[in-house]
């Protein structure tokens, strides 16, 4: 019986927690990524440009402006990953989630990469 009772503390317990963390503490961070209108790309957590971000899942925002741009991430330095958020045509916002994981990044316009491109590490 005491068993029984003290199982029945626990998951009463454990389900308040979970009910109590907020909404936004389970969802990953946001990042807001712009290509467009003119020859200009960028990467904002918040108000401030991204160029170190701890390794984990976010949720890259990507405000796409121009039908001649795209915005792809790639990681350049600690293993193999790339893809385009946006494709070339589309003009509009798209939301993609990726886990990043520790090295080199890079976002640019696959079709203007030698003019519109950043960098961020994670660490």
């Amino acid at each position: 019986m005491t068993r029984i009772t003290l199982s029945s503390l626990i998951v009463t317990a454990l389900a308040a927690v979970l009910f109590l963390v907020p909404a936004s503490a389970m969802t990953s961070p946001k990042l807001a990524g712009t290509v467009g209108p003119g020859f200009t790309i960028t990467l904002k957590k918040g108000s401030k440009k991204v160029t170190k971000l701890k390794a984990g899942k976010y949720t890259f925002v990507v405000h796409d402006k121009s039908p001649i741009h795209n915005f792809t991430v790639e990681q350049e330095k600690g293993g193999k990953f790339e893809k385009h958020l946006t494709p070339t045509p589309f003009v509009g916002t798209k939301s993609v989630t990726i886990t990043l994981k520790k090295g080199k990044w890079k976002f640019y316009c696959s079709n203007h990469e030698s003019q519109m491109f950043g960098f961020f590490t994670v660490t």
